[in-house]
């Protein structure tokens, strides 16, 4: 096949990904979460383990080193079949902490310090660019195998393979930032691969068995005349390879990403528990076979790493070829779009956002939209990650070193185990000890595993004949004189144990934090405690500032919502509770889903003043004098009640007397209302009594007595009309009708008062939904709110936005001007009967509009609110779905 026709079908199966990521979104979106979201996707995803590092190599680990292979399956199904109890706990961990990656793990457990997350952040990077350029590698390796001439053009195929690759995940993997960090287009895609892989690997080998030999028993015997019979390994190596896969299954980003970030049910590990297993045992099953099949009937030399392809090839079968080459190409592309997506999101949350914030000494309510620095950023660092695996292709692509990377970025990556293990069972364990003893490992495997990787190509060859300084018992393959003919396992063993030593010791030496132990508390009794506040203290924080940063990371309806939630919760009003400790630990949770524990922690922790950990809580954490610490949490759980008693009485009371000024204003306000109408009328009427009075003169008088009569009349109407509603006596004419009509109407009936004051910004296509309500009562509200702004906006070019938003539960409409607001101190009483925030005379009203609003949408089913964290002054308009249905899907 040609180099072209290949590449088109390559770009076919990339446009069919497309399809499937794009449809699971859609689905996604409209709630269709039943199959996206069940056991066997999850399962399938688990398969990413399974790259092309496995898919090809594994054969050609088998023809070097026999039944060695074996332990990269073995290791995650002990894990998996064995230890499912400790990959539940780690996924229930990190759903309690809301946790965005390994790193963001780690950092939550040791007091959410970002310099711990930053280390692993590094290793993260460094050990897994090296294996990304290892798939671009057998991606570029199977081009140059499969199509005639493609060798000139490797390199330009491994650049055309990341680009395409970082396009996918940005697409996917950032269009929006969610605070469940949850991908169902990429997941989806992910067990789309997972199916292509592991039927290409199953038909090979079946071929293989059925096609050229002649069946599992020719296979045995084939086996027993070759070189792979004489294969024999050391007790102590197997072991541990064994081990290094099983801790890989736990540590490798991209395992983490699908096995806790992605998941969506703890429940669904019972199932992977021995699916997945089922999964590798179908990866590993002809892997021998075939090694075996292609060590005969290939010429002498050839690249058993490429077996799985060139089998087919060899003899004429050019459609399984392709399903085998298909498969190689998944097992490449989907590894590296989750690793992408894994690092992105640490490079982002723990290096670029506290950078970002430190460069920003307003804070982090100010200074533009954080959801939007964060996508930007994560978009930028899937397109480095993507980068540095070429760059690291070009540099060692067809080192031989690089066949061995897979193993050597295990290592790597299991240097963050004795940390995670030690969080998770041991109350004791602190951040410097964690911090050194990842340190230690990570210098040791850095220099005695990645550095030969290198070797004779950036780094000297003497370097490793002599060692630094010419000194031998520093030599990176023998450091300090161990020779150990086993490079890969006696450094393993040294790092890990330097690092195991380094991370006991040090938190023996030194004192965890109170948050170190409140957090160390969490993760150990994590089943008995995930839901338990951490003891933040309210610091100066108000709850509008923490509404306006709540807005700029979850998004304008998820933190209303979230807010609102809370208010209510605590029976208020509106979408500002108290600042609670229990609130603040809430809202930490959920901004920590889409920048992280650290940044999250730190982003809170600029307006509450820090936290604080109390001695119940130190008490809580040690589980010591359990009843003391119960009377304590009574005693303050009776002061916090009687803390806010006393708010709401001060609050009461202010609101009382602030009504009590208003009601004196509004008898004045109606006294001179009624007087001076009624003055006009009396002395009017009198004038028309003289008998010699001009016509004109006549008329003229009478025209005024009939204004000031209709100026009675409305602030009769008014009076009468918040009466009736408030002793429930209306009357509602309901019909079934337009939004967009409504507030046309409302928009058209204001148009006197408006025109040239005040411009009115809509949008119509969201107004096309249908209402069953009083359309004139409705369209009172409305009316009252645009004259509202038109009187009161003090911007110099007034504008007011009128928005519609649809949610499954409900129709609001938002109407928000660009002027100075509503002070918070007033915002308690604006519904209130007489209230006004201005002078009586010079607004022309006595300050019953909002209070006739609030009695008219009480009466359809809905409500009215102030919005606060808005410019200007904000009001919401909330009519419940049941009242307000779209007349079609496609109009949402």
């Amino acid at each position: 096949m040609s180099l072209n026709s290949l590449i088109a079908v390559s770009l076919a199966y990339v446009a069919l990904l497309f399809v499937v990521a794009f449809a699971a979104e859609r689905a996604a979106a409209r709630g269709q979460l039943r199959v996206l979201r069940s056991p066997l996707v999850y399962t399938l995803s688990l398969s990413i383990y399974c790259t092309a590092w496995t898919f090809y190599g594994a054969v050609g680990s088998a023809a070097r080193s026999g039944l060695e292979f074996i332990t990269i399956y073995l290791g995650p199904t002990l894990v998996f079949v064995g230890w499912w109890w400790l990959l539940r706990k780690i996924v229930r961990v990190g759903k309690s902490q809301r946790v965005t990656s390994i790193a963001d793990l780690i950092s939550a457990r040791y007091g959410k310090s970002n310099g711990l997350a930053v280390l692993v952040t590094v290793l993260a990077v460094v050990g897994t660019t090296p294996y990304i350029s290892l798939q671009l590698q057998s991606v570029t390796l199977s081009f140059t195998v499969f199509a005639d001439g493609a060798n000139r053009d490797a390199e330009a195929i491994g650049l055309y393979v990341a680009v395409g690759l970082a396009l996918f995940t940005i697409i996917f993997g950032t269009r929006s930032l969610d605070a469940n960090e949850r991908h169902d287009g990429i997941v989806s895609a992910i067990a789309v691969e997972a199916v292509v892989k592991l039927a290409a690997l199953l038909a090979v080998g079946g071929f293989v068995v059925w096609g050229v030999a002649s069946g599992p028993q020719d296979i045995l015997e084939r086996v027993a005349a070759s070189p792979m019979a004489d294969w024999t390994s050391s007790s102590g190596r197997w072991v541990g390879l064994t081990m290094l896969s099983a801790a890989a299954i736990i540590c490798l980003p991209r395992m983490f990403q699908v096995m806790v970030v992605e998941a969506s049910d703890e429940r669904h590990l019972a199932i992977a528990s021995w699916a997945f297993p089922l999964y590798l045992l179908g990866m590993s099953i002809f892997v021998v076979p075939i090694a075996v099949v292609g060590l005969e009937i290939l010429p002498e030399g050839s690249n058993p790493d490429l077996f799985v392809l060139t089998i087919p090839l060899a003899l004429g079968e050019d459609t399984l070829a392709m399903l085998a080459f298909l498969g190689g190409f998944s097992s490449a592309t989907s590894m590296v779009i989750v690793a992408s997506v894994a690092l992105a999101t640490m490079l982002s949350n723990h290096i670029v956002m506290p950078l970002w914030l430190a460069t920003k000494a307003e804070g982090a309510t100010v200074s533009g939209d954080v959801r939007y620095v964060v996508l930007v950023a994560r978009r930028a660092s899937i397109a480095a990650v993507l980068g540095m695996g070429y760059i690291y292709y070009r540099l060692n692509g067809g080192n031989e070193a690089l066949a061995s990377i897979g193993l050597i970025a295990f290592a790597g990556l299991a240097q963050v185990l004795p940390a995670l293990l030690g969080g998770l069972f041991w109350r004791g364990a602190t951040r410097i000890g964690a911090a050194a003893g990842i340190s230690i490992g990570f210098a040791i495997w850095g220099y005695t595993m990645l550095l030969p990787v290198f070797q004779g190509t950036l780094l000297p060859v003497a370097l490793f004949a002599e060692g630094p300084f010419e000194i031998a018992w520093l030599r990176p393959e023998g450091l300090f004189g161990i020779n150990e003919t086993d490079p890969l396992l006696s450094t393993l063993i040294l790092s890990i144990g330097a690092n195991t030593i380094a991370f006991c010791a040090l938190s023996l030496l030194s004192f965890p934090t109170p948050l170190e132990r409140w957090q160390g508390a969490q993760f150990i009794n994590v089943f008995d405690r995930s839901t338990a506040p951490r003891g933040w203290k309210g610091g100066t924080a108000g709850a509008e500032e923490l509404l306006i940063m709540a807005q700029r990371i979850l998004g304008t309806e998820q933190a209303q919502s979230l807010f609102q939630t809370e208010a209510s919760a605590q029976g208020k009003s509106g979408y500002l509770p108290d600042p609670t400790p229990d609130f603040i630990e809430t809202l930490e949770r959920e901004l920590s889903g889409s920048v992280g524990t650290a940044t999250s922690h730190a982003m809170v922790g600029q307006l509450t003043d820090g936290a604080t950990v109390s001695v119940d809580d130190l008490l809580a954490v040690a589980d010591e004098a359990a009843q003391i610490m119960e009377y304590s949490a009574r005693l303050e759980t009776q002061s916090e009640e009687l803390t806010r008693t006393a708010r709401k009485l001060r609050e009461a009371n202010t609101k009382l007397t602030e009504l009590s000024i208003q009601k004196d204003a509004f008898l004045s306000q109606v006294s001179h209302e009624l007087r001076t109408p009624m003055t006009s009328i009396r002395a009017f009427s009198e004038i028309l009594m003289i008998d010699d009075l001009a016509s004109e003169e006549r008329q003229n008088y009478s025209g005024i007595i009939r204004d000031e009569s209709q100026r009675l009349t409305r602030l009769l109407d008014d009076l009468l009309d918040l009466s009736v509603l408030e002793n429930g006596q209306v009357v509602l004419n309901e019909a079934t009708l337009s939004l967009h009509e409504v507030l046309e109407r409302a928009v058209n009936a204001s148009s006197s008062l408006t025109k040239g004051k005040l411009t009115i910004i809509r949008d119509p296509d969201r107004e096309d939904v249908s209402l069953h309500t009083d359309a004139d009562r409705l369209s009172q509200v409305f009316i009252n709110l645009i004259t509202n702004a038109c009187k009161y906006c003090d911007a110099e070019a007034p504008e007011l936005a009128i928005k519609v938003r649809r949610t499954k539960t409900r129709v609001t409409v938002d109407f928000i001007d660009n002027g100075g607001g509503i002070p918070a101190r007033s915002r308690g009483v604006i519904f209130e009967k007489f209230a006004r925030l201005t002078d009586h005379a010079s607004a022309g009203s006595a300050g019953l509009g909002l209070a006739i609003c609030r009695e008219v949408m009480g009466r359809l089913g809905g409500n009215i609110d102030y919005l606060p964290g808005q410019k200007g002054a904000a009001f919401r308009v909330t009519l419940p779905r049941a009242q307000a249905n779209a007349p079609s899907v496609a109009a949402q």
